[in-house]
Order: C-alpha cells, then structure tokens, then sequence
C-alpha cells in the first residue's frame, strides 16, 4: 500500500505510473482527491470546533464561579460537542474511503523498469549456459513422466481433479532432492535462515502481502468455525508475516529467510492454458527466499536475491535467461521484478521458474513492519523482497527434458546424485 501522504502530494506522478500499468488512473483513484479533501475539511472543522469549545467552557468556569448565568454557553457547547461528534464520524468514513482507494492501488513502477504494455515488452538482461543438442526429437515432460512410470496425472484426477499429481518412485525422490539441495544451497552458501512455516494463514496475513482483498479468486479460502483460514499460494505469505507488526533492530537488516512448503492456487482464469502437465497446477512445491531490508539497500539486495536464484539452475546445468518484466506485466505488489526462464526443449520455449521482486514498503506498510534506524527515535517501513528459490515443479520439468535420453531414461544431475542415491531414471510401472 502507497502513503496517503506520497499519493496526495505527488498525485500526477502516481497517475503517470498507472498508466504505465496499463490501468486507468480514473478508475484506480476513483474520487480520492475529493474524499481526501472532505476528510481533511473535517478534521480542521473538529478541531477549530475543539478549540471553541475549550474557550467556551473556560468561560463557563469563569461565569459560574462569579455567580453569574451561563447557561447560553452551556448550550452551546452542547451543540458543538454534537456537531464535533459529527465531524469526527465523518471523518473516520472519510478515512475507511481513502483507506479502500489506497488498498486498491498497485505499487508503482521503479524508474530503471522498462514502460510496456504486455510480456512482449519484458527485456532479456542475460542468459546462461546453451540449450542441449539431440539425436532425436526431445519428448514433453508429460509424455516422459508417463513413460517412466514417475508421474501420474490420471490417479490425481481420481483423488482429487484436474490440475493435481501424483509422483512415483524416483519421481517423488526427485522432487524431495530438488527442495533438500535447494535449502542447502540457500543456508549453507548463501547465508539464509530455513523457516517452516504454517500452510494456512489468516486474512490478515493474505492482506499484509496484498494476495486480499483483490486477488480473494485467485485463492483456496478454508473456512473453518469462526475461523477464516487460507491455504498459502506461497511461503511469500506466512514468511513476510512472521514480523508483521513488529519494529526491528537495524543491526538484524537485511534479515534472509528460505522456506519450502506446498503451494496452492486456484488459478481463476487460467483455465485452457497449460492443460497439459505440470506447468500450472492448483498444489506445487515451492522453495522461497525472503529479505528484509534497510530501504538503502533494497536493490542492492535484489540483485543478490536474484543471483542466488540463478545459482540454483547454474548448478543443475540448465540454460536459463534473465528478464526484466516490464511495467505492464509486473506483479500488484512489486516495483521491480526479474524473472528466470528455464529452457524446455521438450516444449521449445523457455518457461518462467522464478520470480524475483522488490516490492520496496508496499507490504511494510500493510502488515505494519517497521525498523528503527540508529540514531532516529521515529521507526520507519523496511523494505520486502522475495523469490522462488526455485519453483521445484517446474525445476523437476526443466530437468525431465534437458536430460531425457535416446533410450527414454533421463540422467540425473550431479549436483542432485547424492540426494537421489542413483545417477539415470529408467521405467518401472505402479
């Protein structure tokens, strides 16, 4: 969430960035300027009500004592206490309006992100490693999933529907590998916290990142008594929120956390894309990284973030490009975003693993994390970053075909083989 204060005093710029969302600045900041300025009006008439009555009860205090009648200013200080009760009603709707206009609003652009109206205009910053060379035509994932007897997609669709899996054997081990070394990687070499947090959250929690209200169809709400619990779309969630409300020492910034957890997502509006497979799937592994950081430093450590992200795919020996989305295909919530695209030669195309964003005190503000900078009395908003570290379906994908093989096994990574016990996946029939 934006300062009402930024918005207010620099409403053309804000304009300026929404329409290089692509969104109408009419539409986003329906009648703010009007509200914030009956609000305002209001505020002053209290408090110039206030003040009038204070003068008038000294007055009262003064005639009493002095036997004199004051019962004309006795009444009228009844009457400004009911029209000052007014004013601050009014006031207090005037503030849930803004408040509501803010929520709405998404996190502005960073100035070096590129101005484009789709993903045609995201920019390729680099690119690692070269795609493989085959004898032969390079199978889908799906197709070789199958074949291996290591993915099931007919018994998930029996358990649960469309869009869920079932992983056998050296499926299942791959997918337990690819999260042990990628929190390894993560805590040993790259100085992160491992976190196990819960898999249901709060609303609470879904508005401090900004997943709600906005984005409510995008999720698995789980109702539950009087609870009113969410299943998490991403360790983005519960991690971020683990300081909400609290005010941190600057000494602990930047503060660097990793989780692995399930993800679940409902995919409202996705429906005739990615059928097949597991590219977009309602439950996925995921392992994430969290910063929090001194404002300063965020893109600094964005940059770090995203690096560590790479590494990952470095070490697994895929081909991968770096790209920075543009200001029309970012997410609500970030104001600088890269994303890695992993090569499927399977499929032909690179497909997106990771996201990495800086959403500077877009969430701070929301759930209210604070930090006290040395020397300062007043805290301030951190600024939160996140990515995944990587999304491990899509990396269990990514390595199926990259190194899959003319007789239909696929080799196993080097960096995976101490964590998978074997070195090539062969079929086996469940």
């Amino acid at each position: 969430m934006l300062d009402l204060n930024f918005v207010r005093d620099n409403l053309a710029l804000v304009e300026e960035k929404l329409r290089q969302r692509g969104l109408s600045p009419g539409d986003v900041l329906k009648d703010f300027a009007q509200v914030d300025a009956q609000r305002r009006q209001a505020i002053t008439s209290a408090e110039t009500m206030k003040a009038h009555r204070n003068r008038a009860s000294e007055e009262i205090a003064r005639l009493k004592k002095s036997g004199q009648d004051a019962s004309a200013l006795v009444a009228e200080t009844k009457e400004l206490r009911e029209q000052i009760q007014g004013l601050e009603k009014a006031a207090e709707e005037y503030d849930a309006r803004l408040r509501e206009i803010l929520t709405g609003i998404p996190n502005l652009p960073h100035a070096s992100v590129p101005v484009g109206s789709s993903a045609e205009d995201n920019v390729e910053v680099r690119r690692w490693g070269t795609a493989p060379n085959f004898s032969f035509s390079p199978k889908p994932h799906w197709e070789l999933g199958e074949q291996l007897g290591v993915l099931d997609l007919e018994r998930a669709v029996k358990l649960t529907g469309a869009r869920f899996a079932v992983y056998w054997d050296l499926g299942a081990r791959l997918e337990r590998a690819l999260a042990n070394f990628m929190l390894d990687l993560h805590t040993r070499e790259h100085g992160y916290t491992e976190v196990l947090p819960p898999y249901l959250v709060n609303s609470d929690s879904m508005y401090g990142t900004g997943q709600l209200p906005k984005f409510a169809a995008d999720l698995f709400r789980v109702p539950h008594g009087e609870k009113d619990l969410w299943l998490i779309p991403t360790a983005e969630v519960p991690v971020t929120n683990l300081y909400r409300n609290e005010i941190l020492e600057a000494s602990r910034l930047p503060i660097r956390l990793t989780a692995y957890t399930p993800c679940f997502r409902s995919e409202a509006g996705s429906y005739g894309k990615d059928v097949r497979g597991i590219i977009r799937q309602h439950q996925f592994q995921k392992v994430e990284l969290v910063k929090f950081s001194r404002p300063e430093n965020s893109y600094e450590e964005l940059e770090k973030l995203t690096r560590n992200a790479e590494e990952v795919l470095q070490k697994l020996g895929l081909h991968y490009r770096v790209m920075q989305l543009g200001s029309g295909d970012m997410g609500w919530s970030s104001a600088k975003t890269y994303d890695l695209e992993v090569w499927l030669p399977g499929q032909q195309l690179f497909r997106e693993i990771s996201s990495c964003s800086n959403f500077e005190a877009y969430q701070a503000r929301r759930a209210g994390i604070r930090y006290r900078p040395e020397g300062k009395n007043k805290p301030e908003f951190v600024h939160t970053l996140n990515g995944s570290g990587l999304a491990i379906g899509r990396t269990w994908v990514a390595i199926m075909e990259n190194y899959q093989q003319a007789d239909g096994s696929v080799v196993v990574p080097e960096a995976l083989r101490p964590y998978m016990g074997t070195d090539r996946l062969t079929p086996k029939k469940f």
